[in-house]
């Protein structure tokens, strides 16, 4: 799971039937990207999340050192998530740290190459949270596994690297091939009746968080300028956030990948995929590979 604007994902969003997903991808996508324009860098300032989450409650630094806060999800949050694996994952991963580690000290945390992953659906999630016994757990992931089975490869392409107001850089994608978003949702939907009405992601997304920032940009050749002088959230440190997105999409804008795992993740830590918690993974192969 990733936290982003409120502005685009704070509920379920019923897609548009007379419109395509390409193009309800496209709006969305130039909608995020606005983000950062319209609402400044507000991570900068230690901004409420739009799961009524601040830095704070998910990150500590301490002595230099980044470390997450990790909190006891009651219920666990039960998450649907696309697997991208490491063969994809770590091209991209690397561009992220060679494009913006020199620019932060100890302000920036990486998402971990091996769970880089699209949230899908959640059958309970923290803001309304679903109880289940473990009968109903077990139930929960052989339908979720069914859903796996109807599934081909999704053959994907990066649209676009952008950078939220609340410091998330998140890696925004199209199918090429194979079910969309919408379709896949819909399916999960139909299969896990008793989830929340309102879901945390527009349908029509397929995003993975790559990076999130905790403080302002430091150039390494001006970093006593910067020290010095700037404010958070300054022009010059937009200015520069701006170049480092930039230099990062020309790199990597455009990669293409396969994905071909759906997984139920119970997460008994708050975010626990994002920050490297306590979970449960049940992996779920594709299973139309054996179909003809």
């Amino acid at each position: 799971m990733v936290i982003i604007h409120s502005s685009y994902i704070s509920l379920w969003h019923v897609s548009d039937p007379f419109v395509t997903y390409a193009e309800q991808s496209t709006r969305l996508y130039d909608k995020m990207e606005r983000d950062l324009l319209e609402n400044g860098p507000v991570f900068l300032r230690q901004g409420e999340t739009s799961q009524s989450l601040s830095l704070s409650d998910l990150f500590t630094l301490n002595d230099g050192n980044v470390s997450p806060v990790l909190k006891v999800a009651n219920p666990p949050v039960r998450a649907n998530v696309l697997h991208l694996s490491t063969e994809y994952s770590v091209p991209v991963s690397s561009a992220v740290k060679n494009v913006f580690s020199s620019y932060f000290e100890n302000t920036i945390w990486f998402q971990d190459s091996k769970l880089y992953h699209f949230s899908m659906f959640h059958a309970s999630h923290h803001i309304v949270s679903v109880p289940a016994t473990e009968d109903e757990v077990e139930a929960e992931a052989a339908s979720v596994k069914a859903v796996a089975n109807e599934l081909c490869p999704l053959e994907i392409v990066l649209d676009r690297v952008l950078l939220t107001s609340t410091g998330v850089l998140l890696g925004c994608w199209k199918v090429k091939s194979g079910d969309d978003p919408i379709t896949i949702r819909s399916k999960l939907r139909s299969v896990l009746p008793r989830a929340p009405e309102k879901q945390l992601y527009d349908a029509a997304i397929l995003h993975t968080s790559l990076a999130r920032l905790l403080g302002p940009p430091i150039s390494q050749t001006e970093a006593s300028f910067y020290l010095c002088f700037c404010q958070a959230g300054s022009d010059d440190h937009l200015k520069l956030l701006h170049e480092l997105v930039a230099k990062l999409n020309n790199q990597i804008r455009g990669f293409k990948a396969v994905v071909s795992e759906l997984w139920y993740v119970e997460e008994y830590d708050l975010l626990a995929l994002a920050l490297g918690g306590r979970m449960k993974i049940r992996s779920f192969p594709f299973g139309c590979f054996a179909k003809t």
